[in-house]
């Protein structure tokens, strides 16, 4: 059964989750979970100590059901974008799923939040989106007070493919100071480096995540914009929506630094 964590007020108390999400893998450790999330997948790595003795159940998008249903989870988190959508409602069929959608930071905290209420961690997991929540205020009003840059954030070669509208790194984008060029473009579109130019970019920001972007491909782009600062950056900080919030403020202000 898909759960809708908004619209119940009581929880049994779960004691056997799967997590499908690599970072709200790692908010489950933050509240505490490790006797309780008995697997996970095998991008889910962080904490190491979990990535190396927890049960791995497949990739995010190839989901092994087979091991899941041996595991008789009480529980599975998943997330709208990162999985499957198929294979979760296919573990809806016998298990609790709770699937979570996050485009933004409000999302974010509320997801947290929920998190919280479901796991019977609502005191640790309020106050991580308390903290998280005032870090991101000190955020915009730095933001506020300077000229937006105009970035575009890679996440994929071969094609060539970046963070649009409507996502969580748009909204990250937002919080660091720039101005997405492809904002109105929804999703993750597919471009030519012709567009890159033509929108007048001031800063190219590499992945390491998906795509994972590295010295070479930086060179090979600044061959073909010159002018234009590209930097390598780590997509954890950029598309993880838990409790890496945490340290995502101060790698923010650490890119504004070198920008």
């Amino acid at each position: 059964m898909i759960i809708h964590p908004q619209d119940i007020s009581a929880f049994p108390v779960y004691s056997r989750i799967v997590s499908l999400v690599p970072s709200q893998t790692e908010l489950l450790y933050h509240l505490g979970l490790d006797e309780e999330v008995k697997a996970i997948t095998k991008f889910c790595v962080h904490p190491k100590a979990w990535h190396k003795n927890k049960t791995h159940i497949g990739g995010t998008k190839n989901i092994n059901i087979g091991a899941i249903k041996k595991i008789v989870p009480d529980l599975i988190i998943a997330n709208k974008e990162e999985n499957v959508k198929d294979q979760v409602e296919e573990l809806a069929l016998k298990h609790d799923v709770w699937v979570t959608d996050v485009k933004n930071l409000a999302d974010a905290v509320n997801m947290i939040n929920h998190m919280g209420k479901l796991t019977q961690r609502s005191g640790p997991a309020s106050a991580l989106a308390s903290q998280i929540t005032d870090e991101f205020e000190k955020l915009k009003k730095a933001a506020q007070v300077k000229r937006k840059t105009r970035v575009t954030y890679f996440i994929w070669q071969n094609p060539y493919m970046v963070a649009g509208g409507n996502t969580f790194i748009n909204d990250m984008l937002n919080y660091c100071g720039y101005e997405n060029i492809f904002s109105k473009e929804n999703r993750y579109p597919e471009i030519k480096l012709q567009e890159i130019e033509e929108r007048d970019c001031e800063l190219i920001l590499l992945s390491s995540e998906p795509y994972p972007f590295k010295e070479k491909q930086k060179e090979e782009l600044q061959d073909s914009f010159p002018d234009i600062k590209i930097i390598l950056v780590d997509g954890e900080m950029f598309s993880w929506y838990g409790s890496r919030l945490l340290k995502t403020a101060d790698y923010f202000r650490k890119i504004n630094s070198i920008e």
